[in-house]
């Protein structure tokens, strides 16, 4: 039998939410609406299905926007 999921999977997965938690720590201290738009399209990017809604809600959670 196999696994139910595989190693590269599940490393892929936590690559990006790692990734895209440093990006939410970057849009947390951007400054400027451009740079904001320009991280939100690289987190696109990292993880198409995610809405900015998503992205952005663990950071109201914490308090960081």
């Amino acid at each position: 039998m196999s696994k139910p999921t595989h190693p590269k999977v599940i490393a892929r997965r936590r690559h990006r939410r790692e990734k895209l938690w440093k990006l939410r720590l970057k849009y947390a201290r951007a400054t400027s609406e451009a740079e904001r738009r320009r991280i939100l399209e690289k987190a696109f990017k990292v993880a198409p299905t995610i809405t900015e809604e998503q992205f952005l809600e663990p950071l109201r959670v914490r308090g960081m926007l």
